[in-house]
């Protein structure tokens, strides 16, 4: 059996993490255009996952006995990955919003 002192602290990340992921995908189901669809992502991969990664350090360091840093590995993919990700999606939608003369495209801007 688990301490409390484990317990409490694991419960909370877990709750605050899978939270931010509710929030971040609903933010993707409710708004409109891509653009402000691009930023809900960024709520799960930067707060949610650092706090489910914690979450699970601790449950399963615990557990095991030993210290687990694995997890800590997939948080810095997964928090690398998506920014990177993101960046990718948004340029390749403004160059084809621009293209197809789109006019809430983002203006070029003027050097």
């Amino acid at each position: 059996m688990m301490p409390l002192w484990v317990v409490i602290p694991v419960s909370v990340l877990l709750v605050v993490g899978s939270t931010l992921a509710l929030v971040g995908a609903t933010g993707l189901f409710r708004l409109k255009g891509f653009y402000q669809r691009m930023h809900a992502p960024s709520l799960i991969t930067s707060w949610g996952t650092g706090a489910i990664v914690l979450a699970s350090m601790g449950y399963f360091s615990w557990t095991e006995s030993r210290p687990v840093l694995h997890e800590i590995i997939i948080g810095i993919f997964v928090m690398i990955t998506t920014p990177v990700t993101m960046l990718l999606l948004g340029r390749a939608a403004v160059q084809r919003d621009r293209a197809h003369g789109e006019p809430d495209a983002p203006p070029v801007a003027e050097d």
